[in-house]
């Protein structure tokens, strides 16, 4: 499959609120056993309004062979200690490699990169399995460590 990434844009929230809805409901399904969940404003548009047309952001929409699947949303610092916010792709092209050669792309688009930071809930061991076996990550911190819904996975990958 050939990825594109393009800036986000409003035009683009409808269709991505759309997946990110699916992409976390899925997520919550499987390792909460809850109909739907996700972070504030994640079913409505406002989080992507919020956080991926912020003016500090760098988002893209991420296109599988031309057919919009998800969205990605950065913070590059001038620093190279840069944040992925959040990354979502359709269920349907999860377990496929896809996610991996996302961030690929990424780390190639900001090679200057020093250490990349993230943060993933800590029910999630899907993310846990990508974020560490695929891309490399390392936790460095559990944030509720005993709260399964509220509690969350600090990473970073330093880069060479």
């Amino acid at each position: 499959m050939n990825i594109l990434l393009q800036q986000m844009g409003e035009k683009d929230i409808p269709a991505l609120t759309v997946i990110m809805k699916n992409a976390f409901d899925y997520d919550t399904r499987i390792h909460l056993g809850k109909k739907e969940g996700g972070p504030p404003g994640y079913d409505d548009g406002s989080f992507l309004r919020k956080w991926g047309l912020h003016p500090a952001a760098t988002s893209y929409c991420i296109y599988l062979d031309k057919k919009l699947a998800g969205g990605i949303i950065l913070w590059i610092s001038q620093n190279k200690e840069n944040r992925l916010g959040n990354i979502f792709i359709d269920p349907a092209y999860e377990n496929k490699g896809i996610g991996t050669r996302i961030w690929q792309r990424i780390e190639q688009l900001y090679p200057d990169t020093k250490i990349w930071y993230t943060e993933t809930p800590i029910f999630s061991h899907r993310n846990h399995n990508f974020y560490i076996n695929k891309c490399g990550f390392h936790v460095i911190k559990i944030e509720n460590p005993k709260n399964p819904e509220e509690g969350s996975f600090v990473l970073q990958k330093i880069m060479n």
